[in-house]
Parts: C-alpha cells; sequence; structure tokens
C-alpha cells in the first residue's frame, strides 16, 4: 500500500478526487517504526495525524496499579492520532509498533486548512471519531456483562477478519499476538487468557505457539460468543 493507496482507502478522504489526493500527498512524510518502539506516549504534544501503510500498531494506557490496558489494534489503511489532532491537545495513549510499521504523517499545519476548505472530508473525520467511540463502548459493555471465554472468543474472532493472515493458503488465519496483550484487550490477565487458550486446544479449536493463535476452528468460536449473547 502506498501513500495514495492509504488516503483513498480512509473514510475521512476516500470521497476526494484525483487532484485532492494529489495535493495532500504532496503535503505527508513518512516514518518507519520497528517492532515495540513508541510512536508516541500519553501526554506527548499531537501534532500529527498517521496513517497506517504497512505493519500494525497497538494504542493503550498504563493504570495506576502498572497494568497496561489495550484500546485497539490498528493495521494498514487505519489512521491514528486524529483527536488530539483536532483539539490541539496532549495525546490521550500511547502507541507502540506490534511488528515494523511504515505510517504516513500529515501535520496538524496542513491538515486543518485541508479540512477547512474541504467539509465532506471534515464530515467523514467526525464519522471515524463516531466510530471509535461506539467501539470503545461495545469494548466497555462486553467487560461488564460478558464471560471471559466470550471475551476471548470474541477477540481473537475480530482480530482474525482484520489482522488475520494464513501462513498456508486456504488455510487457517493465525493472529499474531502475544498474549498478554490479548489479556490486556479483554481485561484479564494472561495466566487466564493461557488456561482458556489450553484448553481450546485441546478441544481442537485453536493451536497456540509463541506469540500466536490459530483460529483451527472459528465456527466454534463464534458459537462460544452466540452463547452469551443468547
Amino acid at each position: 500500500m502506498d501513500r495514495r493507496e492509504l488516503l483513498a482507502s480512509v473514510s475521512i478522504f476516500s470521497s476526494l478526487s484525483d487532484s485532492e489526493l494529489d495535493l495532500l500527498i504532496m503535503a505527508t512524510t513518512t516514518k518507519r517504526l520497528e517492532e515495540k518502539e513508541i510512536l508516541f506516549r500519553k501526554g506527548d504534544p499531537g501534532n500529527q495525524l498517521y496513517g497506517i501503510i504497512s505493519g500494525a500498531l497497538k494504542v493503550m494506557v498504563t493504570g495506576a496499579d502498572g497494568k497496561d490496558v489495550i484500546f485497539t489494534l490498528l493495521g494498514p489503511g487505519e489512521i491514528i492520532g486524529e483527536i488530539a489532532v483536532l483539539d490541539n491537545e496532549e495525546r490521550s495513549a500511547t502507541a507502540v509498533a506490534v511488528e515494523p510499521t511504515h505510517l504516513l504523517m500529515l501535520h496538524r499545519r496542513e491538515l486543518i486548512p485541508f479540512l477547512e476548505s474541504h467539509p465532506h472530508a471534515a464530515i467523514g473525520l467526525a464519522g471515524v471519531l463516531a466510530t471509535m467511540v461506539r467501539r470503545l463502548s461495545d469494548r466497555a459493555e462486553d467487560r461488564q456483562t460478558m464471560p471471559l471465554p466470550g471475551r476471548i472468543a470474541k477477540r481473537l474472532l475480530a482480530l482474525g477478519k482484520k489482522h488475520g493472515k494464513s501462513p498456508v493458503v486456504g488455510g487457517p488465519v493465525e493472529v499474531r499476538l502475544p498474549q498478554q496483550d490479548l489479556a490486556d484487550l479483554v481485561g484479564t490477565t494472561r495466566e487466564s487468557v493461557n488456561k482458556q487458550l489450553r484448553a481450546w486446544s485441546d478441544e481442537g479449536i485453536v493451536e497456540t505457539g509463541r506469540g500466536r493463535v490459530r483460529l483451527k476452528d472459528p465456527a466454534a468460536l463464534e458459537a462460544i460468543v452466540d452463547a452469551v449473547d443468547l
């Protein structure tokens, strides 16, 4: 995915004409991160909007107890940093590369005038923010009402759909994520996630490895989620 493909795929810029995209591309630069490298920390100045060309980022905060809370994982075609860029305040979370990641950067001094002169892009950005709020609300509801097996199954299915890869063509989808990160996403301990994954591995539902979970029987995971929703 190059700069043009990324911008054209992002909902806030998808309605732009080729000439408008060209103007925006001219204002962008790129940045590369190594695995585990920090893009920005909570409290940093929020002057840039980032788009992910390749790789993945986790967005997180560290609680008063020292434990990490992961809000979301982002992959190619998604944007990050939009909140601080719009309100010109500090970053509200920390972003860390899960794997080698290639980013497109757009500075606030270029983005704000562009949004002012292209209202349809500004409306698109409002939609992105609304989706983010809805996703966080759903996550909070799951943590309050859904038993742990359902939360883990639901998150694995979502990660598989969004970020999954198939090492063998036509084979099971594989989610590459440390168990600690999965635990942070669903609001539990690594030990609890490990125990549940081992049980599912014995049943042939998943297959685990270092930093990965292969979804061998997605239908079984969907049944677990559906049983919780009944």
